[in-house]
């Protein structure tokens, strides 16, 4: 049975529905299956749970959903940039689990890997512990955190086979690997798919045994979330007196 959809819409049809948890890897603009939350949001489909570890920006990546109010929960680390986002949050139409950005990475690996919880000292006596159990571990408290384990997970990568494996390039990594092992299924979409060759098993990042479905993309302009350089010397003012 081949992997490989002819469409982001084709990869996705029979598996969204009102009210599902998504993962969606990314950090940033970087790494983020731009291509699959574009399909996401054609299909209409609402009451979505996000885990990712932010909510993209103003018009890009995820903050594309959050503009339709087709997403009615974020699992998030960092949510800045997005005046959307903000704006749905102090209204309350949003709702929001803050989670700190390495408890967010364990809590997708620890989800994957078939644990349903595990206990760290990350938020402890901050409001991220609030209602959650604790534990003193040799004389230090901890505070369980659960795993997590998406109905699909979404992730970008640069290269793929047909049977799924992928690697990713350079910062695209990310949240990429981990996020494609904490779901139920797993899509991919890749900016080059091989189809006469597999990838070399030493440079494999996600084994193809984590994705079952594969869609082809094309390499997509990289959006930059906060443009700041500095100025060139010819653009420079000079200083009074000068």
């Amino acid at each position: 049975m081949t992997k490989t959809y002819p469409s982001a819409e084709a990869a996705l049809e029979g598996l969204l529905f009102d009210g599902m948890t998504i993962c969606a890897g990314g950090f940033g603009l970087c790494g983020v299956p731009e291509r699959l939350i574009d399909a996401i949001r054609a299909s209409g489909v609402k009451d979505l749970v996000v885990a990712s570890n932010n909510a993209g920006i103003d018009g890009e990546g995820l903050g594309k959903l959050l503009r339709t109010r087709q997403i009615r929960k974020m699992i998030s680390s960092y949510v800045g940039e997005n005046k959307e986002f903000e704006r749905q949050y102090l209204a309350g139409e949003l709702e929001v689990e803050f989670c700190p950005q390495g408890t967010l990475a364990e809590r997708c690996r620890a989800g994957g890997a078939g644990i349903p919880g595990f206990y760290t000292k990350t938020g402890v006596g901050t409001i991220v512990a609030e209602g959650k159990p604790t534990e003193v571990f040799d004389g230090e408290e901890y505070v369980l955190e659960r795993g997590i384990l998406a109905d699909v997970a979404l992730v970008h990568a640069n290269t793929a086979d047909a049977a799924g494996n992928l690697i990713y390039r350079h910062t695209a990594r990310n949240f990429n690997p981990v996020i494609a092992t904490a779901s139920k299924l797993t899509i991919a979409e890749a900016e080059h798919v091989l189809t006469d060759s597999f990838i070399d098993p030493d440079i494999i990042v996600t084994p193809g045994i984590f994705v079952q479905r594969l869609v082809a993309t094309v390499p997509r302009v990289k959006d930059i979330e906060q443009r700041t350089v500095r100025p060139r010397p010819a653009d420079a003012q000079p200083t009074k007196g000068a």
